[in-house]
């Protein structure tokens, strides 16, 4: 479902599944977010992952606070999801006020290339230990709210991971159940260069069938 919101001289494009994830999980604990999610939000979390790195004119937002979750999951405040390119300028501060006026926005159907997912080198994850590189993600926490922003290369560089938990995850939990699944998103400087504002480095995605 596509929203278009007017505030004031901006306008935004705010793009969110038609359905909203049934079984998913995400929240802000003691160590950080923590997201918990099974085989069918682990693929609307990988299309919208893809998505927001090639559309740096949309908020891409999933719903996540009322959907279903273990209660030995739950250990801490509740989120929803929105993944944005910097390119936006988007101050997470606003988000409470666009999403105050989404209605139920229109029906839109959306294809994204196989590339949007596509592994890379080991040397291109190898720049983001230096000090000097600046193709983070970042985050915050608004509105009940984990904000994602970051530059086509901040997203595609943890696609590999976001597309494992939808396409291996569930393979690897056919053939071992019981066993643990789970990928480190980054989403900020790794140690020992963490932003003092924003010092978890990573969000822990665990896959639950």
């Amino acid at each position: 479902m596509v929203s278009t919101v007017q505030l004031g001289c901006h306008q935004y494009r705010v793009v969110r599944p038609a359905k909203a994830p049934r079984f998913a999980g995400l929240y802000e604990g003691r160590l950080g977010a923590q997201f918990c999610l099974d085989k069918e939000t682990a693929v609307m979390f990988a299309q919208a992952w893809g998505l927001a790195a090639r559309s740096p004119r949309t908020i891409v937002y999933l719903p996540l606070r009322r959907a279903e979750l273990p209660t030995h999951h739950a250990w801490g405040r509740p989120l929803d999801l929105v993944l944005l390119h910097h390119r936006l300028a988007f101050p997470p501060s606003r988000w409470k006020q666009v999403r105050s006026r989404l209605g139920t926005g229109r029906p839109h159907s959306i294809v994204l290339s196989t590339h949007a997912w596509s592994s890379r080198s080991i040397a291109d994850h190898a720049r983001f230990r230096y000090q000097e590189f600046r193709d983070h993600l970042r985050w915050d926490i608004a509105a009940d709210t984990l904000v994602l922003t970051g530059s086509r290369e901040a997203f595609e560089l943890e696609a590999d991971r976001v597309r494992a938990l939808a396409e291996e995850c569930p393979a690897h939990r056919a053939r071992a159940p019981g066993t643990h699944c789970c990928a480190e998103i980054g989403m900020g400087r790794p140690r020992p260069y963490p932003d003092q504002r924003r010092p978890y480095t990573h969000l822990h995605v665990e896959y639950s069938p």
